[in-house]
This record gives C-alpha cells, structure tokens and sequence, in this order.
C-alpha cells in the first residue's frame, strides 16, 4: 500500500524504551515534518487493535503525555490487570505553532486535518494491528480537551467516542494561556470554534462522549456551562467533577477515566 506521507521516519526497537516510540512524517497540513509519541503496548495485539488519539494541551508536544502523567505506564497497568483491552496510544504534537494551535485550520496551516486523518494514518501505516476496522477514539487536556471535544464532535464519522479533561470550550478561553492574539484562531464560519455549536449541528450523530473538571480549575465554570447547555438540548453525554486544580497531577489521576470509557466502547 503507498503512503499517503512524502517521508516517515520511526523509531529503531533497539533504542525504544518503556514501550514508547516515535513516528515523525513530513504532511500538506503542516507544510513539514509532525512528531507522534506512541504507546504500543507490551502484550500480543490482535487484529483491529483499538486506537486512542490524545492531544496535548498549551506549551507541550507530543512527549508531555508520557513524560510528565506516564499515561503508557497507566496504560499498561491496567491493560495487565485486564482492566481494559489492548490498546495503541497515540500521543502527536499539536503541529508547534506558537503556544498551541488549538487543533484548528489558521495561518495557512490544517493542524485539525493533521489530527483528524494524518495521525490516524500514520498510525494505521506503521502499526498492522491497528486497521480499517479498528475503533478510533479521542481525548486530551486543557487546549486538547479542546480540541478533543471539538474533532469529537465534527468528525463524528472518524470518532468512535471522545473524552476531555479539564477542557477550554471556546475560542477565547484560549487568551488564559497563550500570548498569540485570538484573531490567529478565529474561523470564517463562527460555528466552527464554540464546542457546543459542532454538538449542536450534529446531535444526532454524535458518537458517546464524556468530560471532566476539577472543582478548583480556573475552567470549571465553562466546563459547568457546556454541561447544562447540553443538558438544555438533550444530548446524551457524562460529566463528571472531581477535586483538583488545571495541573499535571489531575491528569495522570483522570486520565484512567477515558482508558475505561473507550475501553466499554470497544465492542
């Protein structure tokens, strides 16, 4: 089969360690090179491996899942207490655009289409379990939360599920963090940048979706938000809050949540 990337370059086994490698491939979308960090567990995968995409929130790449919540380790813990099935962790950077893209389409570069068919495909291209028949599901921190739920929400047709933590819901929430101007993220279509108006569009559509926020998180009034809008237009989903704050130690603990979610969703 040809592959759809002019380059791709991955990890040697020799060198790979804690069950982590790395595919970097050369993409239209980003007009260059986007890196993935992957977990590929330490178990026999059978056929149609399920795939997990997680985005990374504002500041980080591709290796800040693993290196600062040791998701692969949660992973594989629970994957070895059968507390899941098998299943492949892709981990891309969100194409390195100032402090974070937002996984959205601006200044001349697709960083939605790199996560949305890109990763998936170089996934698929580099690792045989994970097929045409495998469920693909989505989820991520803060600024990947984001775009988790948004990507969830419009490619409803490429996501079997999706899952935030500690999620920005709009636009402007994104000036908390970043130093870039909003005018970068701003799209022809306004519906395209609020969460709840892709969910909106397509409610009836839309794949089984959860999201969470520490009580104490600077976002949580957005995410409380986003929650009764839901609920005000009857759409299915699961909202859950905990105690903690917008830090790394609140997502090493939750992330476990959307591992068992995508996990019940894997039938």
């Amino acid at each position: 089969m040809a592959s759809k990337f002019k380059t791709t370059e991955i990890s040697n086994p020799e060198f790979e360690s804690d069950n982590l490698r790395f595919i970097t491939v050369k993409t239209p979308n980003l007009k260059g090179r986007g890196d993935i960090c992957l977990f590929v567990p330490n178990v026999e995968l059978t056929t149609d491996t399920p795939l997990v995409i997680l985005l990374h929130g504002v500041y980080g790449s591709a290796w800040i899942w693993s290196q600062k919540a040791g998701v692969h380790r949660t992973a594989q813990k629970l994957i070895e207490e059968k507390s899941i099935k098998p299943m492949v962790i892709a981990m891309p950077s969100d194409g390195l655009w100032g402090d974070g893209s937002a996984y959205l389409p601006h200044n001349s570069l697709n960083f939605e289409k790199w996560i949305a068919e890109d990763v998936i495909a170089a996934v698929k291209e580099n690792i045989p379990e994970v097929t045409k028949a495998s469920k693909v599901f989505i989820g991520g921190l803060s600024m990947g939360g984001y775009g988790a739920l948004r990507l969830g929400a419009k490619y409803h047709e490429v996501f079997d599920g999706f899952s935030g933590h500690s999620s920005i819901t709009d636009v402007p929430q994104m000036a908390l963090f970043v130093e870039e101007g909003l005018e970068n993220y701003r799209q022809e279509n306004d519906e395209e940048e609020a969460v709840i108006a892709l969910m909106k569009k397509n409610k009836n559509q839309l794949s089984p979706f959860r999201f969470d926020c520490g009580s104490d998180d600077e976002l949580i009034v957005h995410n409380q938000k986003l929650h009764t809008q839901l609920e005000d237009e009857n759409i299915p989903h699961i909202y859950e809050e905990f105690s903690g704050k917008h830090e790394w130690i609140y997502w090493e603990t939750h992330v476990k949540d959307s591992l068992l979610f995508f996990n019940g969703l894997n039938k």
